[in-house]
């Protein structure tokens, strides 16, 4: 029996696309935050890591069979604010996130040259479906942290990668996640009609964030990026310098 740990959000729908019909594949689905915990605790032999996660867990592989990440807007990852973003005071971080949070941090940084005080304040940094879903109303300033990352890199970003405990026996279950994958990029009006619309998402806009938004496939650029963001997180202290490298259980495209 594989342990499967996934993040419960509409993004991760095309990846896991048939799982949960398999009979040796246990399903889990829970926000980002908590699956580190499921990983640690050894009831997750794979699980869908926020990337930031990565670090925090030795013996950890990387596997070359997708994961989420967007070349631009997210749509799901915005920081809402009732003031101008670079007038920022206080920041409340959604705790669903770990990987979204030290984003944050470092494009308020790097960018607005801010440190807001973390807690309950004017601006809020939300994560995934409620973001469309719930979208405050109140707060006419927001920061989509996907396109911010581009501009202020040049590159995309990862923000969860498949990971497996190096001490686990894959067999061919990164063959069968890999097509999971393809059979959801097959299938995404039937996810858009199942997920995204019962949750309150527009159907069109649904297609949009699957299609356009976000990128399912994780190659060398993303890597890339992985190692950028590691390293601007150990220059803030978000982790520890210099952060653990990069290791992958089997290779990555360069063309994806």
């Amino acid at each position: 029996m594989y342990r499967v740990g996934c993040v419960s959000y509409l993004n991760s729908k095309p990846l896991i696309y048939g799982l949960e019909r398999q009979p040796d594949i246990r399903l889990s689905l829970d926000v980002p935050a908590r699956l580190l915990d499921g990983m640690r605790d050894e009831r997750f032999d794979v699980a869908l890591l926020p990337v930031i996660d990565y670090q925090k867990l030795p013996d950890l592989r990387i596997l070359p069979v997708g994961g989420i990440a967007s070349d631009g807007p997210t749509l799901t990852v915005r920081i809402f604010s009732p003031v101008p973003i670079e007038k920022i005071q206080t920041l409340s971080f959604d705790p669903d996130s770990h990987t979204s949070v030290a984003l944050a941090k470092i494009i308020l940084a790097e960018r607005y040259g801010l440190h807001p005080a973390q807690g309950e304040g004017s601006a809020r940094l939300l994560i995934g479906d409620k973001v469309v879903c719930d979208e405050p109303r109140d707060m006419p300033f927001q920061l989509d942290l996907g396109q911010a990352w581009k501009e202020l890199t040049g590159l995309p970003f990862a923000f969860a990668v498949w990971a497996a405990r190096g001490d686990v026996n894959l067999g061919d279950l990164p063959r069968r996640l890999d097509a999971a994958r393809e059979r959801g990029m097959k299938h995404i009006d039937e996810i858009i009609a199942e997920h995204a619309i019962p949750r309150g998402w527009p159907g069109d806009l649904a297609r949009q964030y699957l299609t356009q938004n976000l990128q399912f496939q994780i190659g060398l650029k993303h890597l890339q990026a992985i190692a950028e963001f590691y390293r601007r997180c150990a220059g803030l202290g978000l982790i520890e310098s210099p952060a653990k490298p990069l290791d992958t259980y089997g290779s990555f495209s360069a063309a994806d």
